[in-house]
């Protein structure tokens, strides 16, 4: 049975309706995943199903009894509160009425309800690993994410709506969230997010909104994308044939006289109910078309450190002798927990911070492009037009000026969007905004902290090819798992004292290199001791491989040398000679067969790992 029911939903903000004659359920144990390009509609439809938005028409059925928690794409703004109150906060006064007894004060209201309240707040919060009380200000962004998300679900709600519920979660905290959210079965999961790994692993029903439609797919992401291609592909062949009949229908009207018989008007009916259906169906927006400016190529060498170290007084170093080369063309992924120290990492590769040991060369002719996940280069005032020209009505792409309207319609800014403040704008949107700004500024580095925030699927792909197909360089640090295996060819990963790995390939390539940590290895040394595990197949480097396949040679060579000085110490001819004559000859003797020792020894232990019992 359906949790909440939305029958025939029409709402528009004065433009073409953001939900059309829509009709939408959710059931208790789905995790429905909403996808929709920027500006589509998808916070909408969350604000109604929680109940703080009315359709224009339509139903929304549900009971009195529904219980529906929001965790929304801001963060909280709360320097007062600690994290216990912030989560309290979810139960109104009783919530208010919790946290002031908890400090010792008195309850405004029922005292019996603020009690039965702090239980839900003390387990909320213990599930997802907060110090409940820690200021909430003086939190990272990913922890204050943990925060809200503890608030929405104390109030244990029977639909639960996350919107970018991944976007400033570290790679762990996703993946603690994906696990928490797998288990909480009794309950009707409905969410947005860019991640799509996220998505693969949690969604068991895809819910498109597409030009104020929605579209149910009973299946995981990675059928969706398949079932939806050939949807796509079937949706224009339908208009191409549409348009033809019309074209056909239009050539015959326009022949005048018999067009006009009585016996024809019904076939003009019908032309012009055509005309209707086919203007009735909006079309997809238009393609997005994203460039990045190139400056001329930097150095060789962009970054090259020597034992870098980087720390504050009176704390432990962020970063402890890190030695790398980042050479042009190079696209470096850093991956850590928040608050580790990636941003300043960055600041201190392209010499912004001085080491506090080691040292930092940098390349020449760098041109630094810088992507800021806080959007603090957007003044929520200024309009779209503006931020982008700075009051000009034209811009200058790849040395060519344009109509600064023509440059925002390739980023889906329409004349009449690019005129809205930027605060009116969604989260995609305004990441979508300071690309097209950034993007103007000719580059060949382009630093990108958390670039998929907010992103719609069909953004990140193009941004994607763009960065893969970027001649300058690339660092950027994102816990978009799918977004770094597609883009970089090597990662930075923070693994604890400020010690930085570096590794080849993308996020999996990663998982696949990364050490174990010390208790999972400790408790596979004793199950392997105890016969309980197989002992693993020790995998040959190239180098040992190399080695193995000489030896033989080797061997073979020392022995026929070994060989042809035994003969000649065999016969007495040798030994009328003077000692300084036949010394060399034997201590030679006495050299091969101590090589010989080695070399068997090492053969022997070669053989092992590549052939293990």
């Amino acid at each position: 049975m359906a949790l909440i029911q939305l029958r025939g939903i029409h709402l528009s903000f004065g433009s073409a309706p953001v939900l059309n004659d829509t009709s939408f359920s959710i059931e208790r144990g789905e995790r429905v995943g909403l996808l929709g390009r920027n500006g589509a509609g998808k916070t909408t439809l969350l604000r109604m199903i929680e109940g703080v938005l009315l359709p224009e028409q339509g139903v929304v059925e549900r009971p009195d009894s529904l219980r529906v928690a929001r965790l929304i794409q801001e963060i909280p703004s709360d320097d007062s509160a600690s994290v216990w109150e912030l989560v309290a906060g979810a139960f109104g006064g009783a919530g208010r009425d919790a946290a002031a007894m908890r400090a010792g004060g008195d309850a405004i209201g029922d005292p019996s309800a603020a009690w039965a309240v702090a239980p839900a707040v003390e387990t909320a919060i213990a599930r997802l690993g907060l110090d409940p009380d820690q200021p909430f200000a003086t939190l990272s962004g990913g922890l204050k994410r943990r925060a809200a998300l503890a608030r929405a679900l104390a109030t244990d709600p029977d639909i639960l709506l996350l919107d970018e519920p991944t976007n400033h979660l570290d790679v762990e905290a996703i993946e603690q969230l994906e696990t928490l959210l797998l288990r909480e079965s009794q309950r009707g999961l409905l969410f947005v997010t860019h991640d799509r790994a996220f998505l693969e692993r949690i969604a068991n029903r895809i819910v498109e909104l597409d030009r104020g439609k929605l579209t149910s797919w009973d299946c995981g992401y990675r059928t969706y994308l398949e079932r939806r291609e050939r949807q796509l592909a079937e949706e224009e062949a339908v208009g191409i044939r549409l348009d033809k009949r019309i074209s056909e229908e239009a050539e015959w009207a326009s022949k005048g006289v018999a067009a006009r018989r009585t016996k024809s008007v019904g076939r003009l009916r019908a032309l012009e109910q055509l005309r209707a259906v086919r203007a009735s169906q909006r079309k997809r927006p238009g393609e997005l078309k994203m460039a990045i400016q190139e400056a001329a190529n930097s150095g060789k060498l962009v970054c090259e450190t020597q034992a870098l170290s980087f720390g504050y007084e009176g704390r432990p170093p962020l970063i402890h002798e890190l030695t790398t080369f980042i050479m042009r063309g190079d696209r470096i992924g850093i991956i850590g927990p928040n608050g580790c120290g990636k941003t300043t990492l960055i600041r201190c590769l392209l010499g912004e911070l001085e080491a506090s040991s080691g040292q930092v060369r940098t390349g020449t002719r760098l041109e630094v492009v810088y992507f800021d996940q806080t959007r603090e280069w957007l003044d929520p005032d200024r309009s779209v037009v503006d931020t982008v020209a700075d009051g000009n009505d034209r811009v200058t792409v790849d040395g060519r000026t344009r109509h600064v309207h023509g440059y925002l319609q390739d980023f889906l800014f329409s004349s009449e969007r690019a005129r809205v403040p930027v605060r009116l704008l969604s989260g995609g949107e305004r990441a979508r905004l300071l690309l097209a700004r950034l993007f103007l500024k000719p580059s060949n580095v382009l630093v990108l902290d958390e670039p998929t925030n907010d992103l719609d699927t069909e953004t990140l792909e193009l941004l994607e090819q763009l960065l893969s197909n970027y001649p300058g360089t690339v660092l950027v640090v994102s816990h978009d798992r799918a977004f770094l295996n597609e883009v970089v060819t090597s990662t930075l990963v923070f693994e604890g004292d400020g010690r930085i790995g570096d590794y080849p390939g993308g996020y999996d390539d990663w998982l696949r290199q990364r050490p174990e940590p010390a208790t999972k290895q400790s408790e596979k040394k004793a199950l392997i001791a105890a016969g309980k595990l197989p002992a693993p197949k020790v995998q040959m480097s190239f180098k040992e491989k190399k080695e193995l396949e000489e030896l033989p040679r080797r061997i073979e060579v020392l022995e026929q040398e070994q060989s042809k000085l035994s003969a000649l110490l065999a016969d007495p001819v040798f030994y009328a000679k003077p000692a300084r004559e036949t010394r060399p000859t034997m201590d030679r003797v006495t050299a091969i067969e101590a090589d010989l020792a080695k070399m068997y020894v090492r053969w022997e232990a070669l053989e092992a790992r590549a052939n293990p019992v």
